[in-house]
């Protein structure tokens, strides 16, 4: 009887290191693909309003959830502040950026390499505020990722005017992401995940409807097929999803490591937009993705 007990925790340690292990693949697939349903849909929508709907569709589908398992919430004002804080920092900043560079003519792949430069900023001050300790090989991994994105943004971007302006979003949602990481891991991380999902998601919808009144008077929508599409995928597989892995990654491991996988987001999101988009791939674009594919491996190595 104890063998066959010894037999089966060992299977279901070997499955839970397994899902561990892929996870990151997974997470890296979705997360890429957020870029693809933006490009996708923003043609029928303005970017605010357009994630200010996703953000209430996810949070309901989230609140049913949480209603017919009968969840418990978390206790205390101060955590509903934590989250609401993420929540506006991860949501409605960084998306927010990342759309708007987007509906403003920057290529996906090229929107996705210049969040990637988020892992520096969170190995830089992951020291600081989580005194987490980053290797010398860590480092290296880090500048040589920095340097693959470089090589792609400054090609694909330019330094014009129209080329500035989206690339200046796109480093708001830099900041705002890296932020939302390194508070997350500090205050959150006792949060249950679901319940602290649904509430930063709350909290991102009206940080999002406020923005949006201010911001955008013109907000509108067409409910195209291509829109539908790039909605129901935005919601269901990015923002329960991708976000749900995002963070369950956050707390199974160190920042910056966790951090160091979206130097891998742009060459995916590359791949996915070449067929569908026509964005097109020369060899110094594929050359920087390889460079910024082994500064992931170093520092996750290490």
């Amino acid at each position: 009887m104890a063998s066959v007990e010894s037999k089966e925790e060992a299977a279901a340690s070997g499955t839970a290191k397994l899902w561990l292990a892929l996870t990151p693949v997974f997470f890296v697939v979705l997360w890429s693909t957020g870029f693809i349903g933006a490009k996708l849909g923003l043609p029928d929508a303005t970017p605010l309003f357009f994630l200010t709907l996703r953000y209430v569709a996810a949070a309901a589908l989230l609140l049913a959830w949480m209603l017919l398992r009968r969840e418990a919430w978390p206790r205390g004002w101060r955590v509903y502040l934590d989250l609401a804080l993420v929540g506006t920092l991860l949501h409605t900043f960084y998306l927010g950026g990342v759309f708007v560079a987007i509906d403003r003519g920057l290529e996906a792949g090229t929107s996705a390499l210049i969040v990637s430069l988020q892992p520096l900023l969170v190995a830089a001050l992951a020291g600081v505020f989580l005194g987490e300790r980053v290797r010398p090989i860590q480092w290296l991994g880090l500048v040589l990722g920095l340097a693959g994105v470089a090589l792609v943004v400054f090609r694909k971007a330019g330094f014009g005017e129209d080329g500035l302006v989206p690339v200046l979003f796109c480093a708001g949602s830099l900041l705002a992401i890296t932020l939302a990481v390194l508070y997350q891991k500090l205050r959150l991380t006792a949060v249950p995940l679901v319940a602290g999902s649904t509430l930063q998601f709350v909290f991102a919808a009206i940080s999002g409807a406020i923005i949006t009144l201010i911001f955008e008077p013109d907000a509108h929508i067409v409910w195209s097929e291509d829109f539908i599409i790039a909605f129901v995928w935005l919601v269901v597989v990015l923002s329960i999803g991708a976000i749900g892995l995002f963070l369950y990654l956050v707390r199974q491991g160190a920042a910056s490591r966790v951090s160091s996988l979206f130097f891998l987001v742009p060459p995916v999101t590359a791949l996915i937009a070449w067929p569908l988009f026509g964005e097109q791939l020369g060899v110094v674009e594929l050359i920087g993705m390889a460079v910024a594919g082994l500064g992931v491996a170093l520092v996750n190595r290490a």
